[in-house]
């Protein structure tokens, strides 16, 4: 019975351990909110999010989705290695003349599944001649 409970606590002492090793990708990002500040209408805004991937395994992005089709979206396609970094550029294309508050929802294989990022700023009317 001893042997049992000693081989028993042996192997789960070796399976945490082994578990405990490997940490999840990841991501670490320079900024999550950007603010434009005042842009003009018409005009696209471009911010690029740059991140690093502070785990272990290869970081992947599946998918990254805009609170509207007035933001797109663009960002690194291929696995990011422990230690590397990536960017998610992302075009603001304002239309209207009003403040804005747009979200950037990033779907990936990391700790944090799901990660959100925000641009912000206002479009001030255009002047009229």
């Amino acid at each position: 019975m001893k042997k049992l409970i000693l081989l028993f606590t042996l192997f789960l002492g070796i399976n945490v351990a082994a578990n405990a090793q490997a940490k999840p990708a990841e991501f670490k990002f320079d900024k999550e909110t950007y603010d434009f500040g005042m842009i003009q209408a018409n005009k696209p805004a471009v911010i690029d999010f740059k991140f690093t991937n502070v785990g272990d395994e290869p970081l992947i992005i599946s998918k990254v989705e805009t609170s509207c089709g007035c933001t797109v979206p663009e960002y690194t396609q291929t696995p990011v290695k422990k230690g590397g970094t990536g960017i998610i550029k992302v075009t603001y294309n304002p239309t209207s003349t009003l403040p804005f508050n747009k979200s950037i929802t990033i779907l990936s294989n990391a700790k944090t599944t799901t990660k959100v990022l925000y641009i912000k700023g206002n479009v001030p009317p255009t002047p009229t001649k």
